[in-house]
């Protein structure tokens, strides 16, 4: 018997549905302003996703295309506007910016209560020093897809392969919350299909395309894969080698209509939740 396809689309349509009959009974529409830095074809398309699936539940949603030789300190002061802005509930700036800008810096111009991505370094502190706060996306999305098919964690051996602030380290954080056994892996650790196989619950987030493959995988394990990658035939593929962990895990995400899914929905309930906690302080 086969692996459970875990269905980030289905799942993603559930959480929207509720998301919308919880905005259709607001006063007014949570505002989200999307920044895109210059003419990236693959951002493009992103932020077309996500300004669409934010109106899909009544999330009002405004892109703003800029410069790409714009300067790095016009872009913050861009930013600090819309920061001081009162029509403006969240912002997300799209990744990746160009060569010539520090995304960390960039994206630490947003006031940590319009963090619509949840990638601040002052919400991350606040994730790992244990304070409520906005959190990132993608690593909301796994954890979800996760629950889905493992709604008892606790005790759990995870391990993540990959390290990355957008998603490695606050995954581990979240897991731990959830009461898991966390590994952090990454290119340097020792005997990496050794440390995968221990794994209950298995996170490739590499950007390096059939790096988990079959022998990597515990049997009965819960694998999401987070890798988008592009083969030169066009085709998208994840981190993991699909048919082969398909015979062996337990459930698995397939790529595309796994992570992605969720992680733009997961957006969609940030701003939804930064409405909601502007609105209880009375601004």
């Amino acid at each position: 018997m086969g692996a459970k396809i875990i269905d980030g689309k289905a799942l993603a349509a559930e959480i929207r549905q509720a998301l919308a009959t919880q905005v259709a009974g607001f006063e007014r529409a949570p505002r989200l302003a999307v920044i895109l830095v210059g003419d990236d074809p693959a951002s493009q398309v992103y932020v077309r996703h996500k300004t669409a699936a934010a109106a899909e539940v009544g999330i009002q949603s405004e892109t703003y295309q800029l410069s790409p030789v714009m300067t790095q300190d016009a872009l913050i002061s861009f930013i600090v506007e819309l920061n001081e802005n009162p029509d403006v509930d969240a912002i997300l700036v799209q990744l990746p910016l160009p060569p010539h800008m520090n995304a960390a810096a960039v994206l630490d111009a947003i006031h940590p209560d319009k963090d619509a991505d949840g990638l601040t370094s002052r919400n991350l502190g606040k994730l790992f020093a244990g304070y409520p706060a906005i959190k990132p996306c993608t690593p909301l999305a796994c954890l979800a897809l996760i629950k889905s098919v493992m709604p008892d964690t606790e005790g759990a051996n995870a391990v993540i392969v990959g390290r990355s602030r957008l998603v490695g380290k606050p995954l581990a954080q979240l897991l731990l919350e959830a009461q898991c056994t966390v590994t952090q892996a990454h290119s340097r650790t020792r005997d990496l299909a050794d440390v995968c196989r221990r794994a209950d619950i298995l996170v490739a987030a590499t950007g390096r395309p059939g790096l988990i493959t079959g022998d990597f995988i515990k049997p009965g394990a819960v694998v999401i894969d987070v890798g988008i990658n592009r083969t030169a035939a066009g085709k998208l593929t994840g981190d993991v080698v699909f048919d082969d962990a398909v015979k062996i895990a337990g459930a698995i995400t397939p790529v595309p209509g796994g992570v992605g899914p969720m992680t733009v929905t997961m957006l969609l309930q940030n701003v939804v939740d930064i409405f909601l906690k502007k609105k209880l302080a009375g601004i």
